[in-house]
């Protein structure tokens, strides 16, 4: 999986994107990451992590850089691309008001990128107010429906009230992080395993399966067209009947293209409170 990979972090003004980032930029992964966001001013990185700055750049102490998006996104996907440190995973903030459907369609149609998905982050603490003020609720709804995953913040667990209106705006996987990485949520940093058991956490459930069976080619479309709602990720390379691909799955977007592989090497993850991981199997092995 050669092509940078990249989660679209979107949400209504004060939601906690630049929390989130902040974060997950503080965060001992050990991999290089890209952050594109639409201005400086909108998201404050932390100032124990720039090193440097330089025009529309910031140089972060863990070898990361910050940039803007300035007009033109492609633009600053194709300055991602052609760096020569290429980083293991980019993160565009959306801007609070934005589409996030848009920046992924200009993500989708480049080549040397992979979706990483969309992530919404809904304000537990204002979600009423915000999704029921006519002005402002079609756009927050918006940003809701398009999210392979959607995170309540400022707060420990989803309650009745907001889970209904998550529900009433189509959220597909709504999930609290509890204390998880932020990283695990990227997924795409974390490699494939090799011959070790994925860390569980207590918010999100991790499933993993090697083996050197073969499925049929046809099988695996109807598999993964009856995969659980809360399976929000899955990637890694499948040996069928029709050779071998390399498969990626996020949220709602499924992308199967032909590779080299000896077996069948598969890693999960979906919020805890929505999928074990012994029902990911039982879907897998049915």
């Amino acid at each position: 999986m050669n092509r940078l990979p990249v989660t679209i972090v979107s949400g209504y003004l004060g939601a906690g994107k630049t929390t989130l980032i902040n974060s997950l930029l503080a965060e001992e992964h050990g991999l290089k990451l890209a952050v594109i966001v639409n201005d400086f001013g909108a998201v404050n990185i932390d100032d124990a992590l720039i090193r440097d700055t330089d025009g529309g750049k910031i140089a972060l102490t863990n070898g990361c850089v910050c940039c803007t998006m300035g007009d033109d996104l492609s633009l600053a996907l194709r300055e991602i691309l052609d760096r020569a440190d290429r980083p293991d995973h980019l993160l565009i903030e959306a801007s609070g008001i934005s589409d996030p459907v848009a920046i992924a369609n200009s993500v989708l149609n480049e080549p040397g990128l992979s979706y990483g998905g969309i992530v919404s982050l809904v304000d537990a603490e204002n979600a009423e107010t915000l999704l029921n003020d006519p002005l402002v609720a079609p756009q927050a709804e918006q940003q809701i429906r398009a999210a392979d995953l959607v995170i309540a913040t400022k707060c420990d667990a989803i309650s009745e009230p907001l889970a209904a209106l998550l529900n009433k705006a189509d959220a597909r996987t709504p999930t609290v992080l509890k204390g998880t990485p932020v990283a695990e949520l990227l997924f795409d940093v974390v490699p494939l395993p090799k011959g070790r058991a994925v860390a569980v956490h207590p918010a999100y459930t991790t499933w993993q399966h090697r083996s050197s069976a073969v499925l049929d080619r046809r099988a695996l479309g109807d598999k993964l067209a009856e995969r659980p709602a809360g399976l929000y990720r899955m990637k890694g390379f499948v040996l069928t009947s029709g050779g071998a691909y390399e498969l990626h799955v996020v949220g709602r977007h499924v992308e199967a293209k032909r590779c080299e592989a000896e077996e069948t090497v598969l890693v999960g993850l979906g919020p805890a409170d929505r999928i074990s991981r012994e029902e990911i199997e039982a879907w897998w092995t049915a």
